[in-house]
């Protein structure tokens, strides 16, 4: 019986800082103005429920 050689892709070093990739297009930079988008989104939220409580003591 003949040895069968297989090249294994899991045995390719992969590089510990390439970017991530999505359909060829670099995402690192879609992931930040999508943070960005979220903390701004979360901080007016947060503002709009503290305007509630300060209108709503003020009957007090």
């Amino acid at each position: 019986m003949a040895e069968h050689t297989t090249t294994s892709h899991a045995a390719r070093p992969v590089p510990q800082h390439a970017p991530t990739t999505d359909a060829g297009h670099r995402t690192d930079r879609r992931v930040w103005i999508r943070a960005t988008i979220y903390i701004a989104a979360t901080h007016a939220f947060a503002g709009f429920v503290i305007l509630l409580f300060e209108i709503g003591g003020r009957g007090h």
